[in-house]
């Protein structure tokens, strides 16, 4: 079915960002909502390794940006759109290397930053970000200079920013403008939410360890007379908008995240002046990644599930428009193929289920593999989706039993995750494979099975709700 679909005008995403000593386990954690439609599937695939004899070339279908590639391709995991006609947009992954990255974070920059440095029409965009980075670097801070390479050479079509980690480093790299860029590495004890903003602030340009940059971006912003602050060099206030759209579509998420792992403040939601880099008052779990990315200010006026005349005045991080939504985990002490797990929720992140996937595996279920338009009943992307919109209509109803089922599935999931981990450390490197290939096919399964039960359930439920219905004397 040939359908209309300009991505690149929709995409709005929601990010999350941990430091390894910032969690309770150790991990390097990154995440994101990638938010763009409310019915446009997702497939969840692995790429092989593969090493070519001929020189290998991308062409873009969005814009057609093109440059040339590498002979050797690592190993990677993707999920690409179910059409290709408007480009493969991949968004999220591993490479075998245990490197995982996740692109894009849609930003804006000002007409200042814009009127010197255009975006350039066939520059590199989110469309082809994963698929012409992730399977050729071999750590985090190779795929931040790789992509900054890349759009120094090439320009680039949009604002944007991407996350990298790796075991030991985690990195949020941002593009300002045609050719110019940041990129600062997450401290180990903290952690960072970015919501459609240009984000990263003060540049330490001493400290390379921690920041890297366009090689001549501070003479860039100096000729063409940008810093409004001349003392200090914000890439935020520099690059960036400050305007009533972030304040009431971009801020609050971040006003949310920040209230919830720091501790309330007498902040605004609104406030143009929440750090990037923040402390949490307590070590952080995946299970408050994964809250982060499928929360709606709950408890709060601002929840669209509430009553209150604020209930609609900021935009909720989980959102109808959600596509998929994936937490890139990596624990220590283990081979990058048991460490790195994926986790995939299809649809709407409050309403579905985080799956988690091994980067050892080397396949994925096919249920994963299908979708397109209209409704798929053999999809991943479409069971979770139906769930959730037969949950939409009668929130109050079938809220709790939704939860419930919720909750079990995700003990159950954690349970094996953590019995496969034991198991798989004493697998040699001939068995593992298969090994966590059939373990990830067993949780994928686990969980499409549960949400099966819950979709019978609730449309068993749903039959006495139609506005046809009337009280009927049973002795007529």
């Amino acid at each position: 079915m040939a359908l209309e679909y300009n991505k690149s005008s929709l995409s709005a995403c929601t990010s999350i960002l941990i430091g390894k000593k910032a969690t309770v386990d150790g991990s390097t954690i990154i995440g994101r909502n990638e938010d763009a439609k409310a019915s446009w599937p997702k497939h969840f695939v692995i790429h092989d390794h593969k090493e070519f004899t001929d020189e290998q070339k991308f062409v873009s279908k969005a814009n057609d940006f093109q440059m040339d590639l590498p002979k050797i391709r690592y190993k990677y995991s993707a999920t690409p759109e179910w059409t290709f006609k408007e480009g493969l947009f991949e968004e999220d992954g591993f490479n075998e290397y245990g490197v995982g990255m996740s692109a894009t974070e849609s930003a804006y920059s000002n007409q200042r930053v814009l009127g010197v440095d255009p975006l350039v029409e066939n520059g590199i965009g989110e469309e082809a970000m994963i698929t012409v980075v992730l399977p050729y670097v071999k750590t985090a801070r190779e795929g931040v200079l790789l992509l900054g390479k890349i759009i120094e050479k090439y320009g680039t079509c949009e604002t944007n920013g991407v996350l990298f980690s790796d075991q030991d480093e985690v990195w949020y790299f941002e593009s300002g403008s045609g050719h110019y860029w940041v990129a600062q590495r997450i401290p180990d004890d903290s952690y960072a939410v970015v919501a459609n903003q240009l984000a990263i602030q003060e540049i330490d340009f001493d400290d390379t360890d921690n920041f890297l940059y366009q090689s001549d971006i501070k003479e860039f912003v100096e000729k063409n007379h940008l810093n409004l602050k001349p003392k200090t060099f914000n890439f935020r206030e520099i690059f960036g908008t400050q305007d009533l759209s972030d304040e009431i579509y971009s801020t609050p998420r971040v006003w949310w995240g920040q209230q919830q792992f720091s501790g309330k403040t007498d902040e605004s939601p609104e406030s143009e002046d929440l750090a990037f880099i923040k402390k949490s008052n307590r070590l952080l779990s995946v299970d408050d990644a994964q809250d982060y990315l499928s929360s709606h200010y709950q408890k709060t006026e601002f929840d669209p599930l509430n009553e209150s005349k604020n209930n609609k005045r900021y935009r909720p991080i989980s959102l109808a428009k959600t596509q998929e939504s994936h937490v890139l985990q990596i624990r220590p002490g283990m081979a990058p193929e048991i460490a790195c797990v994926q986790w995939v929720a299809m649809g709407v992140a409050s309403q579905s289920i985080y799956v988690p996937f091994y980067l050892g595996m080397t396949d994925t279920p096919e249920e994963y593999k299908l979708g397109e338009l209209p409704y798929d009943s053999e999809s991943a992307y479409w069971t979770y989706k139906l769930a959730g919109v037969l949950l939409d209509g009668h929130y109050q109803e079938l809220g709790k039993e939704f939860q419930a089922k919720q909750k079990e599935i995700n003990i159950t999931l954690r349970k094996k995750l953590h019995d496969f981990d034991q198991a798989a450390l004493s697998k040699d490197d001939e068995e593992l494979p298969n090994y966590l290939t059939e373990a990830s096919f067993e949780m994928s399964k686990i969980s499409l099975d549960g949400y099966k039960e819950l979709i019978a359930q609730l449309i068993t439920d749903s039959t006495d709700f139609s506005p046809l219905n009337f009280k009927t004397d049973m002795n007529l």
